[in-house]
């Protein structure tokens, strides 16, 4: 037979699933849930000939996708997996969600009614127990010491085929989704489909390193990108359902934004790093901390802020009532801030701003690309400010980086110091005094919310 050079020692390399499937596969269950009225699953509106856009989309229940739902019971199938011999179970909330019956199924054919202990929406994650005992227990690893690159396996009920197993590599790690600011996930191309919600990624020592819980896909099926809760978070949120029926949330009341290389630059940072925060919530625990709107959080209680989607994981793991440090970056110098961190509600999404198509710049704009005029007094008393001015028109740069009509412009941030706007024309002096190059912030009104754009000055003013 004719052998490639080489293949015989790729092959010996190759890992060997196996054994690790028929010792740790008796730790997954597959989940039944029905609901008494009509519940739509997360992709049953989504037809062939609706634009899809790029998107990530929880795992469709079995039989939902593409199809109207029944009048009468709906059932939908997930997986699952034993954390306890005394009958406790981990899959994801969005399988159980709105079930009157919930019907857990063994390797072994073994049937349980369950019952749901608790489920946390933001993290996904549900805990349930059935009444059995000397059941095979999963074990655990360490999701942080997984590289990029190294093999997982799911075992789970795609489309309601029970123990299906699928294998691939950790393609990345820390995944921020949007609205999933609180979960580090875990991205893999393992091939995860409808029904594999809630069911086990294990590492090659056999240990669930996460629970698999969305894919990105436009048709509904797996197009090779995956994402897994990390097992610590999961166990974090499962021992707070237990102990308080609800998961406790730390946070410091702050909107932050990331960091861009402009707003560094024009901050007087060294690197684009931290959060920068572009509004306190009044009520919060960070007014009487002393944040301010412009610091730049770098770090929370010692653990390095890289980028604005860690905070609200490192804060969130916190306990409210509890006391932290922030390391906080203002006016060109670090200091340490002592918090005492409150206690997470949920805030309203946020509607995205439509973009801003640039045009020919007219006469009066500014070297960023921006034409404004001074508040009218009611204005004034709507933003309640005092100064300020109000975008009328936005070009070029200013265009790109999405400002428009109707926007307030309070501050200049440039070289590490913040010049309050005190009117059209105190703005555009100071716009156009800058040279070509240059990166500055503006903080940014729009509606209740403050933000803080970075960009660089380019071009000339149009008198």
């Amino acid at each position: 037979m004719f052998v490639l050079p080489g293949t015989a020692a790729q092959v010996r390399d190759l890992p060997d699933f196996a054994p690790l499937v028929a010792k740790q596969a008796p730790v997954v269950v597959n989940i039944t849930a029905t609901q008494s009225s009509r519940v739509a699953s997360p992709l049953q509106h989504l037809g062939e000939d609706v634009p899809m856009p790029d998107w990530l989309r929880r795992f469709a229940p079995k039989g939902s996708e593409q199809q109207p739902l029944p009048d009468d019971d709906n059932e939908s199938t997930g997986s699952g997996f034993i954390i306890g011999a005394d009958g406790y179970i981990l899959t994801n909330s969005h399988v159980v969600e709105a079930a009157d019956e919930i019907l857990v199924r063994l390797s072994d054919r073994r049937e349980f009614a369950a019952r749901v202990i608790g489920r946390d929406k933001r993290s996904d994650i549900a805990l349930l127990k059935v009444d059995a005992i000397g059941l095979p227990v999963a074990r655990f690893g360490n999701p942080a010491l997984l590289r990029v690159g190294d093999w997982v396996l799911a075992i789970g009920s795609p489309f309601g085929f029970e123990s299906s197993v699928t294998a691939g590599i950790v393609s990345a790690k820390g995944r921020s989704l949007p609205d999933e600011t609180l979960v580090p996930f875990i991205q893999t191309d393992v091939a995860i489909n409808p029904g594999n919600s809630g069911g086990p990624l294990f590492n090659l020592k056999g240990e669930v390193v996460g629970i698999n819980s969305q894919i990105y896909s436009r048709s509904g099926g797996f197009m090779g990108i995956s994402f897994s809760i990390p097992i610590d978070v999961a166990l974090d949120v499962q021992q707070q359902l237990r102990q308080y029926g609800r998961v406790r949330r730390g946070r410091i009341g702050v909107v932050i934004q990331d960091v861009s290389r402009d707003i560094a630059n024009s901050f007087g940072l060294k690197e684009p790093a931290g959060a920068l925060v572009s509004s306190v919530d009044p009520d919060g625990p960070a007014v009487p901390a002393g944040i301010k709107v412009g610091d730049v959080i770098l770090a929370f209680d010692g653990t390095p802020v890289a980028d604005s989607t860690q905070l609200p994981r490192i804060v969130g793991v916190a306990r409210p009532g509890s006391r932290a440090v922030l390391q906080v970056f203002r006016s060109g110098a670090t200091r340490d801030v002592p918090i005492v961190v409150g206690e997470f509600a949920a805030e309203e999404e946020e509607a995205a701003p439509a973009p801003v198509v640039a045009q020919v710049p007219p006469r009066g704009t500014n070297r960023l690309g921006l034409v404004t005029q001074d508040l009218s007094a009611s204005q004034r008393r709507e933003f309640k400010v005092n100064g300020g001015a109000v975008i009328k028109q936005s070009y070029g740069v200013a265009a790109r980086a999405e400002l428009r009509q109707g926007d307030v412009v309070t501050a200049v941030v440039a070289r590490g110091k913040t010049e309050e706007v005190r009117s059209s024309e105190h703005f555009n002096t100071l716009v156009n005094a800058f040279e070509a190059g240059i990166s500055v912030s503006l903080r940014v009104q729009r509606g209740d919310a403050v933000n803080f754009v970075g960009m660089k000055v380019s071009g000339v003013a149009r008198k």
